[in-house]
């Protein structure tokens, strides 16, 4: 049976509309525009480099929240399918595993989509009233780089739903991987240089193994005005980006394919 694109795009829209019911997507999407709205509204004394430290920190909320309705939401879609047996009658019409798990992962990554879009919509009309002043190219180069990111995570987080068992191991396991790749990433080729083999290999084969997720992080090119990138540049960092999402994914519908439910 082939992959029929009219059931991935139902599925997805199912699971959106999971997500949007579910109390916690509201909880976490609120509780980021309130801080962001709160710490937008603070005024320092009128001093001119205070509007670089809020934007910092605004754009460091709506990093860790974004990645929490993602991983969060994502991890728990095929194990509560299965948990609650509604996995079977969806399986038992003409739909395939790959169908169900590529749509819920299109509409996690839609949904999430959605919340990021309304939160750099805040982002910039403040960053716009402190300023005077808005990159729009900037501002939709980050917005694009952080969601083909978020894309990336959303397949990771899928991939483990279908190897572990809890969802609550599988977000911790991406939260950290996740965390370690933004930090040290981008200095594991140069950590390896002082090491001795076979070390060094194994580290350098991470190191250009790993998706380098810190790539798409913009937050200090907004925070300190400079100029977009270079829109080649971008959109190879895009094709990047959507490569990792694809691997992942396809690993993820071929573990899942071989997956005995009960």
């Amino acid at each position: 049976m082939g992959i029929k694109l009219n059931n991935i795009f139902a599925l997805a829209g199912v699971s959106m509309r999971e997500m949007y019911r579910r109390k916690d997507f509201y909880v976490v999407l609120i509780l980021t525009v309130i801080l962001t709205l709160a710490m937008g509204s603070m005024n320092f004394f009128n001093e001119p480099g205070v509007a670089g430290y809020i934007k910092e920190i605004c754009l460091l909320l709506i990093w860790i929240f974004a990645l929490v309705i993602a991983i969060t939401a994502s991890a728990r879609q095929i194990p509560s399918e299965i948990e609650s047996g509604t996995i079977f009658p969806l399986l038992a019409k003409p739909v395939t595993r790959t169908e169900v798990l590529v749509g819920k992962a299109l509409g996690c990554w839609i949904a999430t989509g959605v919340a990021l879009l309304l939160f750099y919509l805040i982002f910039g009309l403040l960053a716009a009233s402190w300023e005077h002043s808005l990159d729009f190219s900037l501002n939709i180069q980050s917005y694009f780089a952080h969601w083909v990111m978020l894309g990336i995570v959303i397949s990771m987080a899928f991939l483990g739903s279908v190897i572990f068992a809890a969802p609550s191991s599988n977000t911790t396991i991406c939260l950290v991987v996740v965390v370690a790749i933004m930090v040290l990433g981008r200095h594991l080729n140069n950590l390896s240089l002082n090491m001795s083999e076979p070390l060094r290999t194994i580290i350098q084969v991470i190191y250009f193994s790993i998706p380098h997720i810190e790539l798409f992080d913009f937050r200090k090119l907004l925070v300190h005005n400079y100029p977009a990138v270079a829109w080649d540049k971008f959109f190879l960092l895009l094709i990047y980006g959507i490569a990792y999402s694809l691997i992942f994914t396809l690993i993820a519908c071929l573990v899942f394919n071989r997956k005995r439910l009960r």
